[in-house]
């Protein structure tokens, strides 16, 4: 296993130009081809190509003959935060602004009812960079993390005149790591152990169907896959144990998805939208960190001309983490406060909405070329730490200016800009 994994870790480090460290909803991207990303996420309805491996495996029986996609996802997240012991009004930028996601996928046909897909995608990350932050109180602790998470998914799929059929199992492969320097012992060595990777396995299941050749109903669910990173999250909890019962556990899934969806269309003209349930609640780790379950709403409308198209989109997905009541004084326990710090500071995966516009163009007969670009206003979101605060004014490395009682809090600034662009070879 550890072998497979070096060798899984060298190949996807030479198709991420830096480790992946992006939220949408969630820890998820909204879209990952740019056709789906234009229209807001969608594709467990619509037919957008290959890519379909990744959104409803069933849809690549719409496809004919062989049909090979790759591209990319340039994204430039803007994160910012202002300490352990926040105001609110002094923050820092988190220097992990910059990404680029691949994507690959083929699809070919066999006969008149069976297709066979594969795809490799970076589907979920989330990460920030405070190690030379400054300004923010001192107290951002030179904090660094980082999740990236790649599937590759071969595929069949099986259809008749109307309806369809896909499964894809799913090879999972996720890096974590998570490093900062000890407010509680200022004089400690940094906390942290290097990065750690593992391999999960799940599946997902799909279907569609033609109510009219206008109308197309889908489904799809997609199963959680356990990991296990050694030696990171309760390596960066030790140092809080007294604060919390125990460290946390190495455990975090990669949480389960059920999602609908339906397309219309209309002459050049196709509405499509789905709802899709992440269940974040049911996830190990990110339940106890007291995430909760997304529905996501995410609609798109494309206008198909001759050689070309257009789209645009939006997806919503309210922010999944739930924050902690964390004031001694008012019934609140430190271990609140501290999975408010973790999920706040190292872990702000709290965009809700995303807009989307895109387009592409038939350079060829056999070859397309496709664009993106989803943009996510700024969330601001403010937790309560004080009962890490004040644990520490009451012995467990206070600063001078520390009062007993002492309230804090840590506030995070999110926005994300995205560009996708993607090339399909119809042969």
């Amino acid at each position: 296993m550890k072998t497979t994994n070096r060798v899984l870790a060298t190949a996807i480090a030479t198709l991420f130009i830096a480790p992946a460290a992006f939220a949408t909803n969630g820890t998820n991207m909204t879209g990952i081809s740019a056709p789906s990303a234009a229209l807001g996420g969608t594709g467990t309805a619509a037919y957008f190509g290959p890519s379909n491996v990744i959104t409803n495996p069933a849809l690549i029986g719409k496809s004919t003959g062989t049909n090979f996609g790759f591209g990319g996802t340039l994204f430039k997240p803007s994160v910012s935060n202002d300490g352990l012991m926040g105001d609110g009004t002094h923050k820092a930028s988190s220097a992990a602004d910059t990404f680029m996601i691949p994507s690959v996928s083929l699809t070919s046909r066999i006969n008149d009812n069976m297709t066979f897909g594969i795809g490799m995608y970076g589907t979920s990350g989330m990460g920030v960079d405070y190690k030379n932050a400054t300004g923010a109180n001192g107290m951002l602790l030179n904090a660094q993390s980082t999740l990236q998470i790649m599937r590759i998914v071969p595929t069949i799929a099986y259809n008749k005149d109307n309806y369809g059929v896909g499964f894809s199992p799913i090879i999972q492969y996720g890096a974590l790591d998570i490093n900062y320097n000890n407010a509680l012992a200022p004089n400690a060595p940094a906390v942290g152990s290097g990065m750690s990777s593992d391999l999960g396995y799940g599946f997902t299941l799909g279907g569609f169907y033609d109510v009219t050749k206008q109308l197309t109903l889908g489904a799809a669910y997609t199963s959680a896959i356990d990991m296990k990173y050694k030696n990171q999250l309760s390596t960066a909890s030790a140092p809080f144990v007294g604060l919390i019962p125990t460290a946390f556990g190495d455990n975090l899934a990669q949480p389960a998805e059920i999602k609908v969806g339906a397309a219309y269309t209309m002459g050049n003209i196709m509405v499509t939208g789905d709802l899709k349930q992440i269940r974040w609640s049911e996830a190990t780790g990110y339940k106890e960190f007291g995430w909760q379950d997304q529905n996501v709403i995410a609609l798109g409308l494309k206008y198909s001309g001759n050689g070309y198209w257009l789209g645009v989109g939006f997806n919503k997905a309210d922010n999944p983490i739930k924050a902690q009541d964390a004031n001694l004084a008012t019934g609140g326990t430190t271990a609140g406060a501290v999975t408010n710090m973790f999920n706040n500071m190292f872990f702000p995966a709290t965009t809700e909405s995303h807009f989307s516009f895109g387009g592409g163009y038939n350079l060829t007969k056999a070859v397309s070329i496709n664009g993106a670009v989803v943009y996510a206003p700024e969330v601001t979101t403010t937790v309560d730490t004080s009962g890490i605060t004040q644990a520490m004014a009451m012995g467990q490395g206070a600063p001078m200016n520390m009062a007993m009682g002492a309230t804090s809090s840590n506030t995070t600034s999110h926005s994300q800009l995205g560009y996708t662009v993607s090339v399909q070879y119809k042969f």
